[in-house]
């Protein structure tokens, strides 16, 4: 995980740095110039202009521009609002994170743009605002919220991450991380000895017009290594719901399924509920919150739990879902893309998605994971991932439903809440990006999800400790 901070937290980074400011700059500046010679492809015959304002932002450029002159370039350091020669490089160093007003760029013609910590103009918090399109965004110590919101990943392009000295400081002060590849270690082999149950998933959803999405979910939650899928669909039959495959089917009373329901998961090690619940959810004559259906489901089981789709209006809101988290052994995920976060909050995510995100996980006592272009996952002790591996090919029908089985899968296996749930969102957009660019459908995900598993695990098995 790479440490994302705050402009605020990063300007106190800065401001208890053990070295002077203008040795970081002097590192700053130096490593915008190997940057920029590199996006170049040599310097000799070159011409750069840079962008430099009055803060450490234009500091960082000035000393580029130097490095980049013993380079052999022919460089240029205007002020922000100056027009643009015409150059093979842009280097944008005109403002930091800490820009509070409008900007409003030059353009740059057709010269590729790096920029210097982020694209001037563009909130550090939020990633909007106006700014240059960069191709290259060198930032330091830590990954900025802005870089990954918004419109921070189309104007940042490829950002590359430089400690200058700060790194371990940075590290020790973030609470927010984004998570990379290399995480997914993180997720526990399987003993040599294991069985199916050992890492089962019990998941309630369906109806008689969807059943695709608790198949889908059963589907993803096996592919990604949990060893027995059991569903449970309310006032379906067998052979409505009885699709080829591995997962077991379960028909549960249509009117009041939960108890029956938890007594059917008593062997699983995690649940997933709401995927394709539809009315069920609730239950006939019952009233939202811990006293649906849902809710006396989820109360009455002691594994952790994945709460999706329908099974998060069935809970109403985040006083209705800390009730129910309240009143259980084991944690609770909650799943809203950005209209049931509406639903169950009272008012849309705001700019600040962050925030958002790690509000709703303190008021509701459960993991929060808000989908989105850069899915934000918020636990209750204020710990934020960020995961942007997905693609817009995600936007489709059922790929909910097949994270939602990613997640189940990872918990069975003993990952603890917050850590299943982002390592589930970034597997998930892996596997989306490594799919059909178009026509990607959420049925073609579960097996990019194993494959995008086995090429980052392969062939673990849980190891005894040596004798002492």
């Amino acid at each position: 995980m790479k440490p994302v901070l705050t402009p605020e937290e990063m300007g106190a980074v800065d401001a208890g740095a053990p070295e002077p400011a203008d040795v970081l700059v002097g590192r700053a500046g130096f490593a915008v110039a190997v940057a920029a010679r590199r996006m170049l492809g040599g310097c000799y015959g070159r011409r750069v202009v840079v962008v430099a304002g009055a803060g450490n932002n234009g500091a960082d450029g000035r000393v580029a521009a130097g490095h980049l002159r013993r380079f052999g370039a022919t460089v240029a350091v205007v002020s922000p609002g100056d027009a643009l020669p015409t150059s093979h490089l842009v280097v944008d160093a005109a403002f930091g994170t800490g820009l509070k007003r409008p900007y409003h760029p030059a353009n740059p013609g057709s010269a590729p743009v790096l920029a210097v910590d982020i694209p001037s103009g563009l909130s550090g918090l939020t990633g909007l605002g106006e700014s240059m399109t960069a191709t290259n965004t060198v930032t330091f110590a830590a990954y900025k919220p802005g870089l990954l919101l918004g419109d921070g990943p189309v104007r940042s392009g490829v950002v590359r991450l430089e400690g200058i000295g700060l790194d371990a400081l940075a590290a020790q002060s973030a609470n927010t991380w984004l998570i990379e590849d290399s995480d997914l270690a993180q997720i526990p082999a399987r003993a040599r000895n294991a069985h199916k149950w050992n890492s089962a998933v019990a998941i309630v959803g369906g109806s008689p017009a969807m059943m695709g999405a608790p198949l889908m979910c059963a589907k993803a939650a096996m592919r990604a290594g949990a060893g027995y899928a059991l569903v449970g669909v309310p006032g379906a039959t067998l052979g409505a719901s009885g699709a080829p495959g591995e997962q077991v089917w379960v028909t549960l009373d249509g009117d009041d399924w939960s108890r029956q329901a938890s007594d059917a998961a008593s062997r699983a090690k995690s649940i997933v509920v709401g995927p394709g619940l539809g009315d069920s959810a609730i239950g006939k004559g019952r009233n939202e919150g811990p006293h649906s259906l849902v809710g006396e489901f989820l109360s009455a089981t002691a594994v952790p739990a994945v709460v999706d789709a329908d099974a998060l209006r069935a809970l109403g809101s985040l006083e209705g879902a800390f009730a129910v988290a309240r009143s259980r052994d084991a944690a609770m995920i909650l799943t809203p893309h950005d209209g049931e976060y509406t639903r169950l909050t009272g008012h849309p995510p705001g700019d600040d998605r962050v925030g958002e995100a790690r509000d709703a996980a303190r008021r509701s006592g459960s993991v929060v994971l808000l989908k989105g272009s850069t899915t934000v996952v918020a636990a209750p002790d204020g710990r934020v991932a960020m995961c942007n591996a997905g693609t817009a090919s995600l936007a489709t029908a059922g790929s909910g439903d097949v994270l939602s089985g990613i997640i189940g899968a990872f918990l069975a296996r003993g990952t603890d809440a917050w850590t299943a749930a982002s390592l589930a969102a970034h597997v998930h957009g892996l596997a989306a990006r490594s799919g059909l660019a178009e026509g990607l459908v959420a049925s073609d995900l579960p097996k990019l999800v194993s494959a995008r598993l086995s090429e980052h695990l392969p062939h673990r098995e849980l190891q005894l400790p040596e004798p002492r």
